[in-house]
């Protein structure tokens, strides 16, 4: 199968990168790739968004493991299951969807699944070479705009989210995506930027928070 990964960017190790060990993710994703023609999509304009959190929210009560069955944000047009696995290659990089898997999300599967304490990661593909992926409308979300994630349990985790960033991926905000939180989050990750040398040079990240848990 063919499967394109993120690159490790290794970091010292500080006391506030120590927490991110067992994660093995110090990473920034590369796998958007697109070629010439047809299947080229017009890449996001640059999302640099951020929305205040609710005042007075009432705190949701964390779950319980249970591995992520279906991901959708109605504002991008997406509604897509099941939710790949994705783990770390032989060569100590992250996985990403296959390209033959551009229309699905996957889910860091090293890390704690969505609605349990901790920042939950889910990626998919802005474009590939064969057009069009998963989350090619991802310009159009906006801060408020709810994730529900569907989980093998029966419930679905519901997100709202709280903030939008557009990264060089060599300036990746390990820490921020992959560090501990003490309440559940989510993170959606894409890649976004004008192609260069048939990949795009950033990539677009979503953070959102658990607002509700409803029966799926």
């Amino acid at each position: 199968m063919n499967r394109t990964r993120t690159r490790i960017r290794t970091r010292p190790r500080t006391p506030a990168v120590v927490l991110l060990a067992a994660l093995a993710a110090l990473a920034v994703l590369t796998g958007c790739s697109a070629g010439a023609g047809e299947g080229v999509v017009t890449p996001p304009a640059r999302v640099t968004e951020t929305a205040a959190p609710e005042a007075g929210a009432v705190p949701v009560r964390p779950l319980e493991r249970s591995l992520p069955a279906r991901v959708a944000l109605p504002s991008a047009g997406v509604d897509t299951g099941p939710v790949l696995k994705l783990g770390l290659a032989a060569d100590g990089t992250v996985e990403v969807p296959s390209v033959a898997d551009a229309d699905r999300i996957g889910w860091y599967d090293k890390g704690v699944t969505p609605g349990e304490t901790g920042p939950a990661v889910l990626i998919g593909h802005f474009d590939t070479e064969r057009g069009p992926a998963v989350l090619k409308n991802v310009s159009r979300v906006r801060a408020g705009d709810e994730i529900t994630v569907t989980r093998a349990d029966g419930k679905a985790a519901v997100f709202r989210v709280r903030e939008l960033e557009q990264v060089d991926k060599d300036a990746f905000p390990t820490a921020k995506v992959y560090g501990d939180t003490t309440r559940p989050e989510l993170r959606l990750i894409t890649c976004g930027g004008e192609l260069v040398d048939g990949h795009r040079p950033d990539n677009i990240i979503l953070y959102a928070d658990l607002v509700a848990v409803r029966a799926a």
